[in-house]
């Protein structure tokens, strides 16, 4: 569903560390919990979407097969409320490290996020994060 498909993403960006942190699993539930794109979305499926990810990260062609599975999934016009989504989760808590900078670039590619629609997203997930 297109709600998998966000889920997936921010998944995928907190995962891309190799260390999902707490702030991000928080960040990624309060996200689920009050923004009304997931209105009538269950929440258990978080867990199921989650691994899904983990898996496809293990598997050498996973994250093209993960890409395409959200383009084919999510409509264009939630590309961007995907990247934001995934830029909150990364700066969730406080700093984006390199792995999760080069996930955020690679979802910016794939998902055509236009860069200076990106810088604005990522301008206003550091105002929000800023410790």
């Amino acid at each position: 569903s297109p709600e998998d498909c966000l889920i997936a993403m921010m998944v995928a960006v907190s995962a891309s560390d190799e260390n999902m942190r707490t702030s991000e699993l928080i960040r990624i539930q309060a996200q689920v919990n009050h923004l009304p794109v997931f209105g009538i979305y269950d929440a258990d499926r978080i867990e199921v979407i989650s691994r899904m990810v983990l898996d496809l990260f293990e598997q050498e062609d996973g994250l093209d097969a993960l890409f395409g599975l959200v383009r084919e999934n999510l409509p264009e016009k939630l590309w961007e409320t995907a990247y934001a989504m995934a830029v909150d989760v990364a700066a969730a808590d406080g700093y984006i490290l390199d792995q999760e900078a080069r996930m955020l670039e690679e979802i910016r590619y794939e998902l055509n996020i236009d860069r200076l629609h990106a810088a604005a997203i990522e301008r206003g997930a550091r105002a929000r994060h800023t410790v």
